[in-house]
């Protein structure tokens, strides 16, 4: 059985919560950026700055439907 659609949370995709994403992250502008990169560009991620992983963008898992609950970084669907 398929889960439900969950509602986006109240911020843009480009701005991920801030427990998946302190502000006061010291590579926080560059991870920013990347991530803003691979939406323009409608591609699924993009390698992580600091470690080279593959980050999945909000765009991505906006399209899913639902959160996964990993705690993916970009998680659009993360409100509280």
């Amino acid at each position: 059985m398929r889960e439900e659609r969950r509602p986006l949370a109240d911020r843009p995709l480009t701005e991920p919560h801030q427990s998946r994403l302190s502000p006061e992250r010291p590579d926080r502008a560059r991870i920013l950026a990347a991530h803003a990169a691979a939406l323009a560009a409608g591609e699924a991620g993009y390698p992580d700055p600091a470690t080279g992983l593959f980050v999945l963008t909000a765009g991505f898992l906006a399209r899913r439907g639902t959160c996964c609950g990993r705690g993916c970084r970009h998680c659009p669907y993360v409100d509280d």
